[in-house]
């Protein structure tokens, strides 16, 4: 019998006992029990020699069906040539098993590698009932010492190559990593509409320039803040802010962040801010202009950092443009993207006078209940302009360490998966701008300051007296998921800021209280309602050119609905009551509308 006769007729004749045996290391012999091997996520399980030899091979995720008759095979008639074959080892082995649609697809072609796993595997299964006492026809015998004979070569061959394939599978599994970029993104589109039913008393010395320009002054003849009447004109906007992340890892724990942001946002409540309430109360946080030219929407670059495990436990990120809220005064109901979604009601108004900032951040999981963070930024915010009066970390006048810079800890308690409470302080270095302390980088002066009548604005229009200054911010945060449903929410917050060099503090407060319906109306919806008061003076008020109002305290209502229609597509409905605004007591109330679309991918 030359060889490829012998072959051709193998593959037809002794097919069943492949598959009924071993179906090429996919499935194992009926009767002998089958053991789960766990997968790699990343790699392709291959089986080893020692499993084709004892026939513990992976299950399939839909197993063979066992079959007692060759007749419960829907492809095999009985005038099949290879009828009598099957029926042989259904009976007499029962070492057949039929496909989960009861079909055995007999006619499927196999190389004589596959049929050289499979002959090995029967052979083993022959070796085993033999060794139950099990009787094994003769002629089944002599038939597979003749096979085994002739197919010697690939057989001896065949544990070569999984061998080989066990040793590149090990290789490729130590090797697995490459260096990989993912791609996220959000796109947000904003209807937003304000309406003040009169006109708004702000603090500001020209409502002719535009709004993020406006600046404070004193009266020469009184010393009081100069206040004037804004009209109530604010006019319904549609805008769009979009981010792009680029997420790069080089050894699979590491992360190089590099987020692209574009925007032409301009909220229309920024029509009733005093000078330096630019982008604050009324204003839906993703209402804004990326960059530093407002209404303008170039591509900016909004966060660079790398980050990177030190120790086990401990996380370290490094960059010239970290994202501080990232990593402090996070809040599961306040989270702008399904929570409360204004910009005084994300976080706390007193906190941080660097949004986005050049240096470190350390992370240190201490216990699994227990998290410290801490970083020293130097500013560097995407949306001011460049120096010299702010981005000071990479001014080389002044540096990372001369201009406006925080230091800042958190310690983070979460005794359940339901409960967080964070505990946080922050030093900050504010560079004084004009002789004046506060606006974009002057938290937690949530206005702004001057040295006051006789010394101030009032004296030199452009130099309000002061210097650099050192302030203390104390804050507490906890989010509270009550039972499935329901959640309770809170911020409180001292700050301390020191004018320098007058040695005169400016001591105010702001709190946070509110309650959460997660998946209202649709798992994973969710409506949160939010009262605050962004900044009330305890001390020091008549330092303020700036949001002092007369005494009054501002405070704020938000009602917001997250309501996802997809996994990648959301509209966002909320509603803003804003009283006393601008801590006038005397101001009508802001009312603010704003539907949002937000994609994400």
């Amino acid at each position: 019998m030359n060889s490829e006769i012998s072959a051709g007729k193998a593959r037809h004749l002794f097919a069943p006992i492949f598959y009924g045996s071993l179906l090429l290391s996919t499935f194992g012999v009926a009767g002998a029990k089958a053991q789960q091997i766990p997968p790699d996520p990343s790699m392709r399980q291959i089986p080893k020699v020692s499993q084709l030899q004892n026939n513990t091979l992976p299950t399939p995720s839909k197993p063979m069906s066992q079959v007692t008759s060759v007749n419960q095979l829907r492809d095999v008639s009985p005038t099949a040539w290879a009828y009598e074959a099957l029926r042989s080892l259904v009976e007499r082995y029962g070492c057949i098993v039929g496909y989960p649609d009861r079909t055995f697809r007999g006619d499927r072609a196999l190389t004589r590698w596959e049929f050289a796993a499979g002959l090995n595997a029967c052979l083993n299964t022959i070796e085993r009932l033999l060794q139950d006492n099990i009787t094994v026809l003769k002629e089944d015998i002599d038939k597979l010492k003749r096979l085994a004979e002739e197919f010697q070569t690939e057989l001896a061959a065949l544990g070569a190559r999984v061998d080989n394939l066990e040793n590149r599978t090990a290789f490729l599994e130590d090797h697995q990593f490459s260096t990989t970029t993912k791609l996220s993104g959000l796109v947000f589109m904003n209807l937003t509409g304000a309406d003040a039913g009169g006109d708004i008393r702000v603090n500001a010395t020209n409502l002719n320039v535009p709004l993020e320009f406006r600046s404070p002054g004193r009266d020469p003849a009184t010393g009081q803040p100069i206040v004037q009447k804004q009209p109530d004109n604010a006019q319904i906007t549609f805008s769009f802010l979009t981010w792009l992340t680029f997420s790069t890892s080089f050894t699979g724990k590491d992360t190089l962040v590099t987020q692209l942001a574009a925007g032409n946002g301009n909220s229309p409540a920024n029509v009733y801010a005093s000078a330096g309430q630019y982008n604050t109360f009324g204003v839906p946080f993703t209402d804004q202009t990326a960059g530093p030219d407002v209404g303008v929407p170039d591509v900016i670059i909004r966060e660079l950092f790398y980050s990177f495990p030190l120790l086990d436990n401990v996380q370290v990120a490094v960059g010239p443009r970290i994202n501080w809220y990232r990593y402090f005064d996070n809040n599961r109901f306040t989270f702008f993207l399904n929570g409360a979604g204004s910009f005084n009601s994300g976080g706390s108004t007193l906190l941080n006078a660097i949004d986005r900032g050049a240096g470190a951040v350390v992370s240190w999981k201490i216990i699994p209940q227990l998290q410290l963070n801490v970083a020293y930024l130097g500013e560097a915010d995407e949306f001011l302009p460049g120096a010299p009066l702010f981005n000071t970390a990479s001014d080389p006048n002044k540096g990372l360490f001369g201009g406006t810079n925080t230091t800042t800890a958190e310690l983070s308690f979460s005794p359940s998966n339901n409960f967080t409470a964070r505990f946080l302080y922050t030093w900050s270095n504010l560079q004084a701008l004009g002789g004046t302390i506060g606006g974009a980088t002057g938290e937690p002066l949530y206005g702004i300051a001057d040295a006051g009548p006789g010394r101030g604005l009032d004296v030199n229009p452009n130099d309000g007296g002061l210097g650099t200054s050192p302030a203390n911010t104390f804050s507490f945060n906890f989010d509270w998921l009550v039972f499935d449903g329901f959640g309770l929410f809170g911020r409180y917050t001292f700050g301390n800021t020191i004018l320098k060099p007058i040695d005169r503090p400016v001591n105010a407060q702001a709190f946070q209280v509110g309650f959460a319906l997660p998946d209202l109306f649709k798992e994973g919806a969710q409506a949160t309602v939010s009262f605050l008061v962004p900044f009330d003076v305890v001390a020091g008020e008549k330092y303020l050119v700036s949001n002092g109002g007369n005494g009054g305290t501002q405070y704020e209502i938000e009602g917001t609905y997250y309501y996802p229609i997809t996994n990648g597509i959301a509209i966002v409905p909320s509603v803003l009551f804003i009283g006393h605004p601008n801590n006038f007591s005397n101001n009508p109330s802001i009312l603010v509308g704003n539907m949002r679309l937000q994609y994400s991918f």
